[in-house]
């Protein structure tokens, strides 16, 4: 800001004692501080914003390069694509490929099981009886007679 001296000071000093007078000086030193925290405040705030602005720029800047990039790679991997897809379709073992039909799908693992609800199991009843494995879904109340103390 302004930048006085030590004997400028004190000349203003000297002046607003005689002008305004000892009794009225604190309070004008106090509002004359009180203005000049103001003015910096409001010229940090300015400048805070400048450099805002400018630091939102330069983001755009490398937002819009960056986009550009990505549009630049993605046009050179399409492209590759493409030369690989034409290189794909002008083999000449294309013809012999074509001659021969794939293999079904099902064929290269087992057989299809075609009543997978069906369960084939090798445990005999009567060993199934014995252990007390469900084999049919019983309900709440039939689970609780079955399990019910009988009369002793």
């Amino acid at each position: 800001m302004i930048d006085f001296g030590i004997d400028k000071l004190a000349l203003i000093g000297a002046v607003a004692l005689i002008v305004i007078g000892p009794e009225k000086l604190p309070r004008v030193a106090r509002t004359v501080g009180v203005l000049l925290g103001k003015a910096q405040r409001y010229v940090s705030q300015v400048q805070s914003e400048v450099s805002r602005s400018m630091e939102l720029e330069e983001l755009k800047k490398v937002k819009a390069g960056l986009e550009e990039a990505a549009r630049d790679v993605g046009q050179s991997v399409e492209d590759r694509i493409n030369e690989a897809r034409d290189a794909i379709y002008t083999d000449p073992l294309a013809d012999h490929h074509a001659q021969h039909e794939p293999t079904p799908y099902y064929s290269y693992g087992p057989p299809v099981r075609k009543n997978w609800r069906l369960k084939r199991g090798a445990t005999p009843l009567w060993y199934k009886q014995r252990q007390g494995v469900r084999r049919q879904v019983q309900s709440g109340a039939a689970r609780v007679a079955r399990f019910r103390p009988g009369p002793r």
